[in-house]
């Protein structure tokens, strides 16, 4: 054991953890230059189309080091806020960090809090100041900030370059020197903590874990503490750039285990493995539950794909621990599912990968995060849709969520950044001066205002260089509204919101205009309403299509025309009691897009 080194790669979206990944795997032989390809651990393709890490990659490697050889256990992890709940299960299985810090970028938001995730499991942190071989790169000003964030010496930060290949020996070498070996006895009883799974359509659910205490071997007889039930072994090993078995693995040993599991309900990340026969007396502390910032329906766009899409999610589930769902149904859409997901892009991604990995194309409603309503008689409900509101009069107040959000942005765009925020209803807290050109700003908002296009304009106003982080604090009393949309006096409720008092009239207004665009011609008008209540706040009508039915009029008296008029009204008006309007998917998309 005192030759295993486990830890993982943590630091700010794009400041080059995957590149950095490759060239230690490089370095130890780990990948043949015949597999080597940019980003070896971003194997999914969408990874790879957007430059993002959205999976945590745990790979084994062995280095050479004085005449010994070392087992070093990777695991490189997303940098994305999105992602966040997947860093906290890679921490979990390791005792050290490679905290990377971009030499031209300095210090961002989800440093710091990927940082102080890794310092509450006390892992020791390993500063790494990356791409200087970039024109741009300011490595002194950058290390000053390194040392007032995390108070070591100037000297003990390793200068590297992920792209290049420079410092990569030394980045080794300080592993096995500062990293301390795993602690755990051989001889107790089994106690492994899965931190990940993924399913496979030959051998079930396969999930990784590690090895905290005991020896466990193939075709041992183990149980799944948290669901209770038993298997046998089949295969277990280590994760090299494909799996490899073994006959046995010992405490602080990574690895996966393959049982046969066919159902994803037997699996849960954060889940002890023991043996039946000796079972260990207590469990280990997973990590926490995670809290779903937004909620958005998605449902199947063929009613009969339903069993399918709830598969497809169960699958996409055993991958990503941070989703939730449950069945809700909606009168416009059928049946389907109300999914929480950790941010928007994070919703994108399910909704991409459910297209590409599973063949479903679904219909997803206007996401909107969760509300607490206090009735009359001093109960709480709380709404994850608007169709879950109860009615105007019996209720008292509306609480809404309320998040502490951080950003770390260069001085001259502090003025712009506060008009953003304050917008957006949100109050200032704090101000702090990182170095000389650096600000902290600390801000109290509502969540649901930052849920629609905050994080792109914040990017746009600081022309990309303002880092944005946030958790939620509490929920507070607001104004709030449902806004419907109604089409032909009929509500369509995949497209209701709740939504601020103040901001109501307006958003009203504009999702109006743009349904007015994207509604296809009808034969009859179609009138497309945003109503508060009974209270009709806007309207605009998409004209019918017409067919020019006294083409084929030409003199006689005036009655003659106004009788194929009168027969071509009473037409549409029948028409439009019995015709229904189709609400294109595109619809439900630019309602994020607004503004």
């Amino acid at each position: 054991m005192k030759n295993i080194r486990n830890f993982c790669i943590i630091a700010h979206i794009d400041h080059g953890k995957s590149t950095l990944a490759d060239r230690l795997l490089e370095f130890t032989d780990t990948v043949s230059e015949r597999d080597a390809q940019e980003q070896v651990l971003d194997d999914m393709e969408l990874e790879r189309e957007r430059g993002i890490t959205i999976k945590s990659h745990a790979i084994q490697m062995d280095y050479e080091h004085e005449g010994e050889t070392f087992v070093l256990n990777l695991i490189d992890t997303p940098g994305h806020v999105d992602f966040s709940y997947e860093v906290s299960r890679s921490i979990a299985a390791c005792e050290g960090a490679l905290l990377i810090v971009d030499a031209s970028q300095g210090i961002q938001a989800q440093t710091i809090s990927n940082l102080y995730l890794a310092i509450e499991n006390d892992l020791e942190i390993i500063p790494v100041l990356n791409k200087v071989d970039l024109e741009a790169a300011m490595p002194e000003e950058v290390k000053d900030q390194i040392v007032d964030l995390i108070g070591c010496e100037r000297d003990d930060i390793v200068e590297a370059s992920g792209k290049t290949g420079y410092g990569v020996d030394k980045i080794l070498d300080e592993i096995i020197a500062k990293i301390p070996p795993p602690k755990g006895d051989v001889n107790a009883p089994l106690q492994a903590l899965i931190f990940d799974s993924v399913f496979n359509s030959y051998r079930g659910i396969i999930a990784y874990f590690k090895i905290v205490n005991g020896t466990i071997h193939k075709k041992d007889f183990v149980k799944f503490v948290a669901t209770e039930k038993e298997y046998n072994a089949d295969e277990i090993g280590v994760l090299r750039l494909k799996m490899e078995p073994r006959g046995k693995l010992m405490a602080g040993d990574v690895g996966y285990i393959i049982s046969g599991i066919k159902t994803s309900a037997e699996v849960k990340v954060g889940d002890t493995i023991t043996h039946v026969e000796n079972p260990c007396e207590n469990i280990i502390d997973g990590f926490e539950n995670v809290k779903p910032m937004v909620f958005a329906g998605i449902y199947p766009i063929d009613p009969d794909d339903y069993e399918e899409l709830r598969y497809s999610i169960e699958k996409l589930q055993l991958n990503d621990a941070s989703l939730t769902f449950e069945p809700e149904s909606s009168a416009a859409l059928g049946f389907g599912f109300r999914c929480g997901f950790l941010g928007l892009l994070h919703m994108e991604i399910i909704q991409e990968r459910l297209d590409r990995e599973f063949d479903m194309t679904v219909i997803t409603t206007v996401p909107n995060v969760s509300f607490n309503v206090v009735t009359h008689k001093g109960e709480i409900v709380e709404v994850h849709n608007p169709s879950g509101m109860p009615e105007q009069k019996y209720i008292s107040h509306v609480e809404e969520p309320y998040i502490k959000a951080q950003i770390i942005s260069r001085s001259d765009y502090v003025g712009s950044i506060m008009k953003l925020c304050i917008d957006k209803r949100g109050t200032l807290t704090n101000q702090v001066y990182i170095g000389t050109d650096r600000v902290e700003l600390s801000f109290d908002m509502p969540l649901s205002e930052i849920v629609f296009g905050f994080y792109d304009k914040l990017k746009s106003i600081s022309k990309g260089y303002a880092s944005f982080d946030y958790y939620l604090s509490d929920y507070k009393p607001a104004k709030l509204v449902k806004l419907d949309i109604l089409l032909n006096g009929e509500k369509v409720d995949a497209l209701s919101t709740l939504i601020h008092n103040d901001n109501a009239y307006d958003f009203g207004r504009k999702m109006c205009a743009k349904l007015k665009e994207l509604i296809p011609r009808q034969q009859f008008d179609v009138a497309i309403q945003g109503a508060i209540g009974t209270k009709i706040i806007s309207r605009e009508t998409v004209k019918a299509l017409r067919k020019d039915v006294t083409a084929k009029c030409y003199g006689g008296d005036i009655t003659r025309k106004r009788k194929l008029l009168e027969k071509q009204k009473k037409g549409k008006k029948r028409m439009r009691q019995v015709g229904n309007v189709e609400v294109p998917q595109k619809a439900f998309m630019a309602v994020l897009k607004l503004d």
